[in-house]
């Protein structure tokens, strides 16, 4: 896939997201949204930072069992019940991103959600992905 990312002037400086991203590639992966499941099927974490990291670590395993890398992210939605708490701890969610996906990001939003389908999620992550 080739991406550009596209940061207009004329708004603000995105800070762990770009405005756009223009894909061109041959594939589509469209990526299920994926909380801080374990292989059990247990939420696992007790924090908002251990959930998230947990559930970008399942969604980039997703992406790579097609075929896909970090890099071919093109759009990722972050579901989170706690949109104040999320906020607050983004410097350390920017940080894990950066460790497990590196530094070019997709088009992003973050959603505040009442509730997920797992009770014990704080946060849930879907997207997805243009390959080669």
């Amino acid at each position: 896939m080739t991406a550009e990312r596209v940061n207009p002037p004329e708004l603000s400086p995105p800070a762990g997201f770009s405005h756009a991203v223009v894909a061109t590639g041959s594939r589509l992966v469209f990526l299920a949204g994926q909380t801080a499941l374990d292989a059990d099927g247990k939420v696992v974490g007790d924090t908002l930072p251990a959930q998230f990291t947990r559930a970008l670590t399942n969604l980039l395993t997703a992406l790579r069992a097609a075929g896909g890398t970090p890099a071919d992210l093109a759009r990722v939605t972050v579901y989170a019940t706690d949109v104040a708490a999320y906020r607050s701890h983004a410097r350390e969610l920017g940080r894990i991103w950066r460790e497990l996906a590196g530094h070019d990001y997709p088009a992003m939003a973050v959603i505040g959600a009442a509730r997920l389908w797992d009770a014990q999620a704080m946060v849930e992550l879907d997207g997805f992905a243009v390959l080669p």
